[in-house]
């Protein structure tokens, strides 16, 4: 019942964004000594919103506007903007840290949104 309000779907695809990009975060911090390892990034979620990816009309069951159903996929792209060590590693652990730090944040905000939104029902139906 949840997943038919957009605000909860907003959340829920939020949540998802920010765990795919702490996973490539991870791998990108532990893979830091690796040599020629190019350090990846997910777009931001933003760049998800703006393209429609999920958000626009959907099929809500096969065959629905002639397509199935999809959720957005998150596909981690090599960082272009990252300094390549002497070794070809790209990866600086300060940067990592920061991403890291800029994810949990994200990740603090799609709870926060979900939370919000059940207080409303709650409000709503009386048990606020």
């Amino acid at each position: 019942m949840l997943e038919e309000i957009d605000l909860f779907r907003l959340s829920h695809a939020m949540a998802r964004h920010a765990g795919a990009r702490q996973a490539v975060v991870a791998q990108n911090m532990a893979n830091a000594d690796t040599p020629g390892y190019a350090a990846r990034d997910i777009a931001p979620f933003s760049a998800y919103l703006e393209g429609g990816a999920g958000f626009a009309a959907r099929a809500t069951r096969p065959g629905h506007f002639g397509a199935p159903a999809t959720a957005p996929g998150f596909a981690p792209r090599i960082d272009r903007g990252a300094v390549r060590d002497p070794n070809g590693n790209s990866v600086a652990l300060e940067t990592e840290m920061l991403r890291g730090v800029e994810v949990r944040r994200q990740h603090d905000r799609a709870l926060a949104i979900y939370r919000s939104g059940l207080n409303v029902l709650r409000a709503a139906i009386g048990r606020g």
